[in-house]
C-alpha cells in the first residue's frame, strides 16, 4: 500500500554493528571463513531492518550490511581489475581508490538483485534497492586505454550490465531502485567545464532509455558532495550549477542532500524552477556526518520550507546520504545513525499533519 503524505525513505548504508565490523576483521586476517562472514552480515541485515521497522519506516533497505562498498559492490571477485584506478580525495585530506581495469571485457562479479533478495526474505514492508550508475563505474576505464578493448566496447558492456542491475532488481520486486550518483558534483570540481558531467548525463540516460516509462516512475537518482569519515569531496562546489543539468535525467525521483548545505532556500529555488514534471524530489532533511542529532521539530521546519517551494504530491524526504557508504566507516554510530532516522519518519509526520495531509 503507498502512504498517503509525504514519503519519506532512507538513501542506504547504516554503520555496520560490532559483531560484523568484528567478522570483517577477522575474515580478512584468516580466522573467519566464508561462512562465517556470510552468517554475520545476514544477522547485519536482520537487526537493521528489523530496528527500520521498529522506527515506522514506510520503505526499508538492508543498510549495506553485505556490501563492501557503494560503488564497488559489482567489482568483488572480477579477476581483471588492478588496485591503481581514479583517486577521490576528501576534503579532511584522506582518500577513496577506484580499481582499474586491466583488461576486458567488463563484467559484473555481483548483483544487487542478491542483497535485495536477502533483504526481502526479512522485512514486513518495501524494500528499495541502490545500485551504482554506470557514470561511476565509467572511471575504472583507464585513460591510456586498454589495447584491444576500446572505450566504445567498454562504454556497451557497462550498460548492459547496469541495466542488468537495475532490471534484476526491478523484477525481483524492489520498491524502487535507487542509481547513486555521487561523483556529479565531483565532476564539476575535477572538470569545471562541465565536460565530465555531460559525459557522465550522457551514459545515464542511455542507460535510463533501456526502460519504460513505468519503469523508470520507480527508478531515481541520488546525489550529493559525498559522505565518508565525517568529510565530503565536493560540498564547496555550488550545487546551483549542478541541479539544472542533474533534472535532465530521465528518471521518476531524485533524493538531494539538502540539510548540510548553507542556503537550502537557494536549492530549494533552484529545485522548483528545474524539477521535471513528472518526478519527485526526496530532500534531505538529516546529515549524516553531523554528529548532532536533529529533532523531529528540525525536520519539521525543513521539510516545511521545501513544501514552500514545491508542491506536497511531488515532494519527499531523506537522509542526506549513506551513514557508511564504506564498510570500514566507523565515524558515525550505529545508534546516532537509527536516531537520526527516528527524527526523520517522526518530523516528516509533524509537517504532514501542519499540511493537512496526514
Amino acid at each position: 500500500m503507498t502512504r498517503p503524505g509525504i514519503p519519506t525513505e532512507p538513501i542506504g548504508s547504516l554503520p555496520r554493528p560490532a559483531e560484523l565490523l568484528a567478522a570483517l576483521a577477522d575474515h580478512a586476517a584468516g580466522r573467519t571463513d566464508d561462512a562465517g562472514l556470510a552468517d554475520a552480515r545476514e544477522r547485519a541485515v536482520r537487526d537493521t531492518i528489523g530496528r527500520l521497522e521498529e522506527l515506522g519506516s514506510p520503505v526499508v533497505t538492508d543498510g549495506e550490511q553485505s556490501k563492501p562498498s557503494f560503488a564497488t559492490y559489482p567489482l568483488a571477485g572480477a579477476p581483471n581489475l588492478a588496485p591503481d584506478g581514479v583517486v577521490i580525495p576528501f576534503a579532511d585530506g584522506h582518500h577513496r581508490r577506484l580499481p582499474r581495469l586491466a583488461k576486458g571485457p567488463f563484467r559484473y562479479a555481483q548483483r544487487a538483485e542478491r542483497y535485495l533478495r536477502a533483504a526481502r526474505s526479512h522485512a514486513t514492508v518495501p524494500v528499495k534497492q541502490a545500485v551504482i550508475a554506470p557514470s561511476a563505474l565509467s572511471l575504472l576505464y583507464p585513460s591510456d586505454g586498454i589495447e584491444g578493448y576500446s572505450r566504445e566496447e567498454f562504454r556497451d558492456d557497462l550498460l548492459a550490465e547496469a541495466e542488468a542491475d537495475v532490471r534484476g532488481c526491478l523484477d525481483a520486486g524492489a520498491h524502487s531502485v535507487q542509481l547513486d550518483f555521487t561523483e556529479a558534483r565531483l565532476s564539476l570540481k575535477l572538470d569545471p567545464s562541465g565536460g565530465l558531467l555531460e559525459t557522465f548525463l550522457d551514459l545515464n540516460n542511455r542507460l535510463l532509455d533501456r526502460f519504460t516509462d513505468a519503469e523508470r516512475a520507480r527508478i531515481g537518482v541520488h546525489t550529493c558532495p559525498g559522505g565518508d569519515q565525517d568529510s565530503t569531496h565536493s560540498l564547496d562546489v555550488d550545487y546551483a550549477e549542478l541541479l539544472p543539468r542533474l533534472f535532465r535525467l530521465r528518471a521518476g525521483a531524485f533524493y538531494l542532500q539538502l540539510a548540510s548545505e548553507a542556503d537550502p532556500e537557494r536549492v530549494l529555488s533552484v529545485v522548483a524552477e528545474h524539477l521535471p514534471v513528472s518526478a519527485r524530489v526526496f530532500v534531505g532533511v538529516t546529515d549524516p556526518i553531523d554528529p548532532r542529532i536533529e529533532t523531529a521539530e528540525q525536520v519539521r521546519d525543513r521539510v516545511l520550507a521545501a513544501a514552500r517551494h514545491l508542491p506536497a504530491d511531488r515532494l519527499g524526504t531523506c537522509d542526506d546520504c549513506g551513514f557508511a557508504p564504506f564498510s570500514d566507516d566507523v565515524s558515525t554510530s550505529r545508534e546516532t545513525a537509527f536516531a537520526k532516522i527516528r527524527a526523520r519518519i517522526e518530523g516528516t509526520a509533524l509537517a504532514e499533519r501542519e499540511l493537512g495531509l496526514d
